[in-house]
This record gives structure tokens, sequence and C-alpha cells, in this order.
């Protein structure tokens, strides 16, 4: 028994995760060990127990790599050697989250985001019609970064050959891609009466997408969304968002994108603190 806790020895990953059915409030997990690593560890007992708690510990040159962790879903990380007290504090945060503002403790943007292996993204040289199939998948509700995306992502990110970010395709964009040019064009006074008649309207939807089905996402797509790191609060994200104009952030860690934080996840999380 240390510090008032009862605690369960492994010696290595595997044997970590035989011992997982033995019901511990929370893991210690270090990222370098023998057998498996702590981040492949770390995803087998997401998988058996998804709720439960990890601590990840790390050398000061791993850093890097224990973030990667918070992005698989660890509970935070710590480096070695680590403060006893700290470490207490942080395993009673784990076994115990407060109902209490008072005590809580704002998460950052790497544990509401998307992970991008979960958003939907596609090569620049494929077509709309390609865009709007991969599109249509991400509208099914999946649990990640413990929320569900019931409202899918309304996007799509565009990757070139090298998997690099050149851009996002938003539903905006599909939308102004099929508005034929003459709409935006200057026009007689007298146009506007039968604009917007019903017989003016009529069929231009679906002949609208028939023609730009085959256009290729590079000549649609709009920029790549603004980065944001992911060490960064949500105010600063929340910032971002209004400064930019932007419905959602691209979440970097040593240059690359490890999620999408979008403004449904803000609002998630408003509603997450206001129930506390």
């Amino acid at each position: 028994m240390k510090k008032g806790f009862e605690t369960i020895l492994a010696g290595s990953g595997e044997e970590a995760l035989e011992k997982i059915d033995q019901d511990p409030d929370v893991v210690i997990l270090d990222i370098k060990m023998p057998g498996i690593d702590g981040h492949e560890a770390l995803a087998k007992i997401k998988k058996l127990k998804p709720n439960l708690p990890v601590i990840m510990l790390t050398g000061h040159e791993d850093q890097p790599s224990a973030r990667d962790a918070l992005v698989e879903g660890a509970f935070d990380y710590l480096s070695k050697p680590c403060d006893i007290d700290y470490l207490t504090e942080k395993i009673q945060e784990a076994c115990n989250p407060t109902n209490k503002l008072s005590g809580h403790k704002e998460r950052r943007v790497t544990a509401v985001m998307i992970p991008i292996t979960e958003y939907s993204t596609i090569n620049e040289r494929k077509t709309i019609q390609n865009a709007i199939n991969k599109l249509k998948k991400s509208f099914v509700t999946k649990m990640a970064t413990n929320q569900l995306m019931e409202t899918g992502h309304r996007s799509i990110l565009v990757r070139d050959a090298d998997k690099k970010i050149k851009g996002i395709l938003t539903i905006r964009d599909l939308l102004e891609t099929l508005m034929p040019a003459y709409l935006s064009a200057p026009k007689p006074s007298l146009a506007d009466s039968v604009e917007f008649s019903p017989m003016f309207w009529e069929g231009m939807f679906s002949k609208g997408i028939q023609e730009v089905r085959n256009k290729c996402i590079s000549d649609v797509m709009s920029p790549s969304p603004v980065s944001i790191d992911d060490r960064s609060n949500l105010m600063e994200a929340a910032y971002l968002m209004l400064n930019s104009r932007e419905r959602r952030l691209l979440v970097t860690l040593s240059d690359r994108t490890v999620g999408v934080i979008r403004e449904q996840d803000l609002f998630f999380e408003m509603e997450k603190i206001l129930n506390l």
C-alpha cells in the first residue's frame, strides 16, 4: 500500500493486459518497456476497457511520443522521474472525476478533437462524385474521443500524393460549385422576376450536380483550415475560429496533423461543463 492505493504490478505490457480483468481503477503505463511498447499496450487496453483511465510515463526525450498517447486516448502523461505527490494527484483525479466546476480541469484541444484517423480524407485528383460518396459515410454515429460524432464531418480533408493536407472540401463548396455562373453575373432589373419563378428553378439542382460530378476536387476545394498546436487550450481554439472565420481547425503535433477540432466539438464541451 502506497499513498493509500492498492497496486497490481506488471513487468511488461503483455502482463498488464493479462491483469486487466482484476478491474484496476487506473493504469500507470510506461512508454518504453519489455515486449510491446506503451502505445500498443494503450491501444489494447482501450479496446478491452474504453473508459479505463491510463496515465503514461515517459522520459524527457519521448515527450512528443507521449503527446501522441493523448491522441490515442491516454488520460494524461507525466515525465520521469515523476514527483510522487504529483502522480498521486493525477491518480486521484482519474479515479474521482469531480462534479464541481471549481475542481474541473479544463481539457485541451487533443481531448475533444476528432483524431485524423477518424476524419474523412481524399486525394486531390479524385472527383466531386468520389468526395460526395466518401463524405456520406461520415454521417454515421460512431465513437471518437469519448463523444458521439452525431452530426458527421460536413467536410472532407484533401491530401496530395504524399498524404499532405492541401485543402478542404466542405458542403458549402459543393453548393457553390453547382451554381450556374450566370446566377452571379450582372443582369437587367426585370430578370429578378423571372429568376425567382418556379419555372426558372425547375430541375436546376439535379442538372447542376450532374454537370460537376466529374470535376477534380483540387479545382473546387477551399484552402486548408488554420492550424493550432496540440497543447493549446479550448479558449484559444474558440478565438482562432472566430477571428479566422473558420468552423474547424487542424490540430498539429511537431508539424504533423493529428486531428481536427470543430465548432460542434466546442459546443459539446460547453454542454459538459454546464452539467458538471
